[in-house]
């Protein structure tokens, strides 16, 4: 009988140790970027609410998409503005490869993840849902 109170007490341990699961009711879809071009410049209006729903940094997100698109661009509001005119399916493209390198969990595939600054240009991508860790060059 020891034994079994032993065991069990070990469980409910090893249960607490375990990460909490903040997994999402709905399913997750990648959201489409609403982007227009006017005159030499391309401008993402909807990127604040596409921030939030990823649950990253605006400056971050916009730091990819600087980086992919070769161009600069400033923050100016709830929009990210881009030098240079680009096709609403190369903006959503660069959204699509974000979510699928700093988004989504590298085992499970969900996105309940959390991304953090280990250095300079590295970050652990830490999966709320299973408790992988993955790093991710910046």
């Amino acid at each position: 009988m020891t034994d079994l109170l032993t065991y069990d007490t070990l469980l409910t341990g090893v249960y607490a140790k375990l990460p909490k699961k903040k997994a999402r009711a709905d399913r997750f879809e990648i959201p489409i970027a609403d982007s227009i071009v006017i005159g030499i410049r391309t401008t993402i209006k909807n990127f604040d609410a596409i921030c939030a729903y990823l649950r990253r940094q605006p400056a971050d997100v916009a730091k990819y998409f600087f980086k992919e698109l070769a161009v600069p661009g400033v923050i100016e509001g709830p929009r990210l503005v881009l030098a240079g005119k680009f096709s609403n399916r190369a903006i959503n493209e660069r959204l699509a490869g974000f979510v699928r390198e700093r988004v989504l969990c590298k085992e499970c595939g969900k996105p309940d993840t959390e991304l953090t600054q280990i250095d300079r240009n590295l970050y652990s991508l830490k999966c709320e849902a299973c408790g992988a860790k993955a790093t991710v060059r910046v």
